[in-house]
């Protein structure tokens, strides 16, 4: 029986009484439900008070401050300090289970905040968005995080997202780089992280290899660092597997989903994941073009291992359609779950669209 997710953030339920039956119409078994979430701007078509929010990173269950150390989030000031409790208490009303949808690694609140904690490439620029796990307080930080969420909020799972390095994609401001032309292997490049921490752990030679192939416009990041590319590349999904290992006790039993990709060089809301992943259900982003999508259906099957369910994040929202069509490509290439994306977002015809595509499953 293939799962099916919607996703949402606390503020779409929290002073709309009608949001917990509107989305429970449209299929789902479960709501992932933003638990710790960074900055956005978002749509809110049917809210009775509101029709945008203009978010900050925030925690959705209350900041009790002596649980933290060198990192303590924010608490939010656009909704309810405890909006995630209360979220979750009106959807699990109407029967839907409620999963803790946690951003890990992508916070410019924190990163701004401290600096010497953030992503820095090879070039010496800090990405304030990234907070690199090579070090402790960001590990430290994420294991609260997920400790916090499952005592104070009670989830019926996890779903974690950015559980690991972030890169250059992932950003946080008005996105002004289009200019550059640069490549998917100059942009790979360009999310290796040299902060304190990372960049003695590297061979010598590294950062003038990354550089040299970021001006030069490497064909590949393979290419760019030669010989050095293998060990480069397990150093750094080392840091992703070792804040999973780290996370899993934190998570109280509950099951726990990751947003994962197979790419070896992958820096972005889906961790890079090639063994051991340490998490029930690995779900890969398929969010491509639609000429792409074998891409999606490669992603997907390199994911799937013996024992983990493998899911499909697919976008209801702009440019991408949702269909019963695409759902049975996915479902076909190996997906046991299918997570939307967002019905919080949604407006009334894609709310539409979301509800045909998921009771063709």
């Amino acid at each position: 029986m293939t799962t099916k997710v919607i996703y949402a953030y606390p503020w779409d339920v929290v002073g709309d009484p009608a949001a917990p039956e509107r989305l429970a119409r449209l299929g789902a078994d479960t709501v992932a439900l933003a638990a710790s979430y960074h900055s956005v701007r978002a749509a809110t078509p049917f809210h009775p008070a509101h029709r945008l929010v203009e978010a900050r990173p925030a925690l959705y269950v209350p900041v009790r401050t002596g649980s933290w150390g060198r990192l303590v989030p924010a608490a939010p000031t656009w909704t309810a300090p405890d909006a995630f409790v209360q979220a979750a208490d009106a959807l699990r009303a109407v029967g839907l289970a409620v999963h803790a949808w946690t951003i890990l690694t992508h916070n410019s609140h924190l990163g701004t905040a401290h600096p010497s904690l953030a992503v820095r490439n090879a070039f010496g620029d800090r990405y304030p968005y990234a907070l690199c796990p090579s070090h402790p307080d960001v590990v430290d930080y994420c294991r609260t995080l997920v400790r916090e969420i499952a005592e104070l909020g009670a989830p019926d799972g996890f779903v974690l997202e950015a559980c690991g390095p972030l890169g250059v994609r992932h950003a946080g401001t008005h996105e002004k780089t289009d200019g550059a032309d640069w490549t998917a292997a100059q942009l790979d490049l360009l999310s290796l992280c040299f902060c304190a921490v990372c960049a003695p752990r590297y061979p010598a030679g590294t950062r003038e290899r990354v550089r040299a192939g970021v001006d030069t416009a490497s064909p590949s990041v393979e290419a760019a660092l030669g010989d050095l590319a293998p060990v480069v590349q397990d150093l750094r999904g080392g840091l992703g597997r070792e804040l999973r290992r780290a996370l899993r006790p934190e998570a109280a039993g509950l099951p726990v989903t990751l947003h994962a990709s197979p790419d070896a060089w992958a820096a972005s809301a889906f961790s890079q994941v090639t063994a051991a992943p340490d998490a029930d259900v690995l779900v890969a982003g398929c969010w491509d073009d639609p000429a792409s999508g074998t891409d999606r259906l490669r992603r997907l099957r390199a994911l799937a291992a013996p024992g983990t369910r493998v899911g499909a994040s697919v976008l209801a929202l702009p440019p991408a359609g949702l269909t019963p069509e695409t759902l049975t490509a996915y479902r076909s290439a190996g997906a046991d779950e299918i997570h939307v994306y967002h019905a919080g977002l949604a407006s009334r015809s894609r709310l539409a669209a979301i509800a045909d595509a998921l009771r063709s499953l």
